[in-house]
C-alpha cells in the first residue's frame, strides 16, 4: 500500500505533474501559506495566571516594605547624627530629610502593591468560580 503522506509546512513544493500558472509562483513553484493559530484560555489557566501575578505583587509589596524600613532606619540615623555632629549638622539634616521622603516613596510603592495583590486576588476567585462569601463585606 503506497499512501501519501501530507505534512504541513510553511512552504510547499508544487510537484511538476500538478498544474500551476507560471506568473501565481514563479519558477521555483513555492507556495507560502500563512498559519495561523487561536489560543483559548480555560478559567484553569486564567486562575494561574492571576495566582502568579497575586505572588509577584506580593514580592514586589514585601520589597517596598522593606526599602521603607530601610530609608526610614537611615532617616533616623542621619537625624542622630546631625545631634552628635554640629559642625556638618546641616548636611545631615538634608540627607535626612532625602531618607525620609525615600522611605515614604517606598511605603506608598508597597501600599500600591497591597492592592494590586487584592485586586488579582479577587480576580482569581471569580476565575476559578469559586466564591467565598463573608459576613461582613
Amino acid at each position: 500500500m503506497a499512501e501519501e503522506k501530507h505534512h504541513h509546512h510553511l512552504f510547499h513544493h508544487k510537484k511538476d505533474n500538478e498544474e500551476r500558472p507560471v506568473g501565481e509562483y514563479g519558477e521555483g513553484g513555492y507556495t507560502a501559506e500563512t498559519v495561523t493559530t487561536e489560543v483559548i484560555t480555560t478559567g484553569q489557566d486564567e486562575y494561574e495566571s492571576y495566582n502568579k501575578q497575586e505572588k509577584e505583587h506580593k514580592h514586589k509589596q514585601h520589597l517596598g516594605e522593606a526599602g521603607a524600613l530601610a530609608a526610614g532606619a537611615f532617616a533616623l540615623y542621619e537625624k542622630h547624627e546631625a545631634k552628635k555632629d554640629p559642625e556638618n549638622a546641616h548636611r545631615h539634616k538634608i540627607t535626612e530629610e532625602i531618607a525620609a521622603t525615600a522611605a515614604v516613596g517606598a511605603g506608598g510603592y508597597a501600599f500600591h502593591e497591597h492592592h494590586e495583590k487584592k485586586k488579582d486576588h479577587k480576580s482569581a476567585e471569580e476565575a476559578s468560580g469559586e466564591k467565598k462569601h463573608h459576613l461582613f463585606g
